[in-house]
């Protein structure tokens, strides 16, 4: 047993005593590409995915070692080539969300958006928010960031109008024609109502221990899941003001923190320090809580 470990223990040094600065330096460079990867596919269908791809690959990669097995390592071999090149069409869309954003890098604000009017379309929205939460008025309000949403636009009714808070409160009054769906704003133009947005498939909402939520929070985590675009939603039911980025949702905000929250996505690359990091960091700490917030 002694001589077992201490054959390990300088076998470890015999590899510690040739790696060079450059050999650690390759390694975090892989390990960092891997975990920018996981990152930007993380909670969405794409992780699902490549978990069962990976895992396929390891079973059929162990079965064709057998030498038991000829004909099926026959087959293996010259079929795993295809399957590795099947993997970029299985992830394409995730794929282009990323080379679009990689080359939108230090782009914050869509289009010729400022920040002081960014901040008064934020305004309009948290003002018509606070008072469709009051009167228990559903609502689902999309905000573009950096990824197009034309193909989403296109399902809904055209409008190209001037965000202002009577605009959205007429848009949700019930049984108007726009109020069942969600409207898209970019810059700051309503560009359309009535849109249709994906569903969420992450599996999020049916673990969480609120199952009263409706096809408004759903279709919120949906599009989160597939852009960048921050997705406002108030409850029918009990009121509530929810925001939702990048799968995560925050329940049950008042007009002070959710006007906080939508002012620290939209500001400056400068600026966002202090009190702006500290809510981004919140909106991620806090989004599984905000379940048991009812």
């Amino acid at each position: 047993m002694y001589e077992l470990f201490s054959r390990f223990i300088d076998n470890v040094l015999f590899i510690f005593q040739r790696v060079t600065w450059l050999d650690v330096f390759d390694l975090v460079l892989v390990t960092l590409i891997f975990f920018v990867i996981l990152h930007l596919i993380r909670d969405t269908q794409a992780i699902v995915l490549l978990r069962g791809a990976l895992l396929l690959i390891v079973l059929l990669s162990l079965l064709a070692s057998l030498e038991v097995l000829p004909a099926f390592s026959w087959l293996v071999r010259n079929t795993l080539p295809a399957m590795l090149l099947a993997i970029p069409v299985i992830f394409a869309p995730e794929i282009r969300r990323t080379l679009e954003r990689i080359g939108r890098a230090g782009s914050i604000l869509p289009g010729n958006l400022t920040a002081s009017s960014a901040y008064e379309v934020i305004a309009d929205v948290v003002v018509a928010s606070a008072r469709l939460s009051e009167r228990k008025h559903g609502a689902l309000v999309v905000m573009r960031r950096l990824d197009n949403l034309d193909d989403y636009v296109q399902t809904g009714v055209l409008m190209e109008a001037q965000v202002t808070s009577e605009l959205l409160l007429q848009v949700f009054y019930p049984n108007t024609p726009l109020h069942d769906g969600a409207v898209i704003i970019s810059g700051s133009r309503l560009v359309a109502g009535a849109c249709v947005l994906p569903l969420s498939s992450s599996g999020v909402l049916a673990h969480s221990p609120d199952r009263q939520m409706g096809l408004r929070h759903r279709a919120a985590l949906g599009i989160s899941e597939v852009t960048d675009a921050i997705a406002i939603v108030v409850s029918e039911e009990t009121g509530y003001i929810s925001v939702v980025h990048g799968g995560r949702m925050i329940r049950r905000l008042d007009a002070e923190r959710l006007e906080g929250i939508l002012k620290a996505f939209y500001r400056p690359a400068e600026g966002r320090k202090g009190i702006a990091g500290s809510l981004l960091q919140l909106f991620r700490r806090n989004s599984s809580a905000g379940w048991e917030d009812r």
